[in-house]
């Protein structure tokens, strides 16, 4: 069987005009085979292997169009480069930390690719914004006891935004694949100042009826294996700076001397992320 990604990818992955490109070469690719439509996957009956290989090249090139692109536009993180410095007008940075485990396959523990961010009822690739993982965010052990580490950073221009959630991966031996951890939290960057947002945690367990999925179900084999598509994510926010800020100072020298301000996200809400994965 073959696949084509549904406009989401599944997952909360936004869509961008790169993505519908190669959304658009991947149904040409899959075009000689019949289809039909499933819980927004396109599903076709292989006819020869002829059809099976065209269908794999359009894997890859979506595949590409996620991990190249990002579907938005890719942000760096504030701190990145050694020289980096805040002033009075700088734009307002938004700090938090975030494991992510994976409980229900423990040999594979995601690693964050991206944190999603977006202005409200944003509609261009403009107005969303990947910030993706840097060396000095990473603090990553690969254990299931301790999971994966990072330390955000988030500069953004004053507003209203919404971080939708975490897109990360698991790779192995033949084997790729991804992770969406929704939080659907919105957020106001202030003016010009270092804001605390909390402590993410995100840990992958074994699902339950219809709850939403820790992932896309496609790839089958790839998804099943890491526990994406037969798992869920149990996300808790929380406010960690007695430790988190001592942590953020240590590893980023622009933040001598800085006030940080706490701003907790809210608690996660568990019906909202199910109910936005249910319509998408």
């Amino acid at each position: 069987m073959g696949w084509q990604m549904p406009r989401n990818f599944g997952s909360g992955i936004p869509k961008s005009s790169t993505y519908s490109g190669y959304k658009r070469e991947a149904s040409n690719f899959s075009s000689v085979c019949a289809g039909e439509q499933r819980f927004g996957l396109r599903v076709f009956q292989s006819k020869g292997s002829e059809c099976m290989m065209k269908k794999m090249i359009g894997m890859g090139m979506l595949a590409a169009a996620v991990l190249l692109t990002g579907c938005a536009t890719r942000t760096k993180m504030a701190f990145e480069n050694e020289g980096d410095t805040l002033t009075a007008n700088s734009k307002p940075v938004l700090l938090m930390t975030v494991t992510l485990k994976n409980h229900y396959k423990t040999s594979h523990q995601p690693k964050l690719l991206v944190v999603n961010v977006e202005k409200p009822d944003a509609k261009e690739s403009s107005e969303r914004f990947n910030f993706t993982m840097d060396d000095k965010a990473k603090a990553e052990s690969d254990k299931p006891e301790t999971g994966n580490n990072y330390f955000i950073r988030m500069e953004l221009e004053p507003g209203p935004y919404k971080i939708m959630g975490l897109t990360s991966t698991s790779t192995g031996f033949l084997i790729n694949g991804y992770f969406f951890a929704p939080l659907h939290s919105d957020i106001v960057a202030k003016k010009s100042g270092v804001y605390y947002l909390g402590h993410v945690d995100a840990i992958v367990r074994e699902r339950k009826g219809e709850e939403f999925r820790a992932g896309s179900p496609v790839p089958l084999i790839d998804q099943a294996v890491v526990g994406a598509s037969g798992g869920t994510f149990d996300v808790t926010i929380s406010d960690a700076i007695d430790k988190d800020e001592a942590l953020f100072r240590a590893r980023f020298p622009a933040l001598k001397g800085v006030t940080i301000t706490k701003d907790i996200l809210p608690a996660f809400d568990r019906a909202k992320a199910q109910a936005w994965w249910q319509a998408h």
